[in-house]
């Protein structure tokens, strides 16, 4: 299970008193070599707010501190961090019990210069390598998106914290000096890192011969006008697979970049919005027992075209779902639930599928909406360029 945990960042206020002399400082205690720094109010802030949503009791004295002056009038101070100076310090090890209970897991925490979504997705897709020891809570994590990360100052703050609470630091930082900066260090405090944008920005820089531009996908200079040709393309997608969903307008269906068949329930839908909003132009069109499917479904382009199926047995669970929204599940019989209706209608389908063998077939049944997307883009832009590897099965 992976679940957020607090920053916790302790400390202690600072005094008002006046600092011993040099020679007093050469005490035994010095021999740590711990050095204070004060911590950041941003950190402070996103501290308190996971606090109040994971729902445990927030630490006020690791928040803010407050001393006196000689008069005796409180005096607020900013909090501050133990960090040890080199790597080898040992400024973790006197966590308590008490932190290691809140902190719940290992931390990991995710670094990018711009939204995150990159690092946020490696992340989970590692994570679920070890769904095994996840699930069970044998070794759990506890993960945190620190995103618009521009400057070394606000990189420094994280990665003190990391040190800290022991955190691994898997960062996403396009500007190679800040991607240098945030390995350099993660080692001078002794923090595990991945740079997990650097090794193949580097490696595709060599294959093409040319340097990166070392900015970040929401860099200004990148940003293009929000009325771009892309822009309107997809919007027109959009419109497009709307108006064609269900088999609506099957005059259409020769301006459609991809046609999706199928049963009732099999995906079509979703699939079609998905891809509508990548900009291409989607069309559907349902197979139903008894009812004619139309002449130019078998008259566009068999290569755009791609029949879906899904198991029998997820497909009656989907329907019945489906009934109860509608109401159909009371007095009103019907058999769009019925199993032996279900099979035989994917039966059906079937038989259409094998008299148009250049139609792919794709199973959805076990995959997500984005999982299908993936395998139909792959097929739709291997045929268009004329690139397809030979195939093991007709099904996918």
């Amino acid at each position: 299970m992976i679940c957020s945990s607090s920053l916790r960042l302790s400390g202690t206020g600072t005094r008002n008193s006046p600092s011993p002399p040099a020679s007093s400082e050469k005490s035994d205690e010095s021999q740590l070599q711990v050095r204070r720094i004060k911590a950041s109010p941003q950190l402070n802030r996103w501290s308190r707010a996971r606090s109040i949503r994971s729902g445990r009791k927030l630490d006020r004295s690791a928040v803010s501190t407050e001393s006196r002056d000689k008069s005796g009038s409180p005096v607020r101070s900013e909090p501050e961090i133990e960090l040890p100076m080199s790597p080898k310090g040992d400024s973790r090890s006197g966590s308590s019990d008490d932190e290691k209970e809140v902190n719940g897991g290992k931390p990991i925490f995710m670094v990018s210069d711009g939204t995150g979504w990159t690092a946020e997705h490696a992340v989970n897709a590692a994570l679920g390598q070890f769904d095994y020891c996840l699930v069970d809570r044998v070794c759990p994590v506890n993960t945190h998106l620190f995103s618009g990360i521009d400057d070394v100052e606000k990189l420094m703050e994280i990665v003190k914290q990391a040190a800290k609470e022991g955190a691994m630091v898997v960062f996403t930082l396009a500007e190679p000096s800040m991607a240098q900066f945030a390995k350099q260090a993660c080692q001078h405090w002794g923090v595990a890192s991945s740079d997990i944008l650097g090794p193949i920005t580097e490696a595709i820089a060599g294959h093409l011969g040319v340097s990166p531009s070392g900015l970040s996908r929401w860099a200004p200079e990148r940003q293009k006008s929000p009325l771009s040709e892309e822009y309107f393309r997809r919007i027109e997608a959009i419109e497009f697979t709307i108006k064609q969903d269900d088999g609506a307008l099957p005059r259409n269906l020769h301006m459609a970049d991809i046609v999706l068949t199928g049963v009732s329930r099999s995906g079509k839908t979703p699939l079609s919005i998905y891809l509508a909003q990548k900009g291409y132009k989607v069309a559907n069109v349902p197979i139903v027992m008894n009812i004619d499917l139309p002449n130019t479904l078998f008259e566009v382009n068999p290569e755009k075209v791609f029949a879906l199926t899904i198991n029998p047995v997820v497909l009656q669970s989907i329907r019945r779902a489906r009934a109860k929204t509608l109401g159909m599940d009371g007095e009103l019989k019907t058999n769009y639930c019925d199993m032996d209706y279900v099979k035989e209608e994917l039966e059906y389908a079937g038989k259409i599928f094998a008299q148009n063998p250049v139609w792919p077939v794709i199973e959805v049944t076990s995959k997500a909406i984005e999982e299908t997307a993936v395998i139909v883009l792959r097929l739709y832009h291997d045929r268009k360029n004329r690139c397809s590897m030979p195939r093991i099965s007709k099904r996918y």
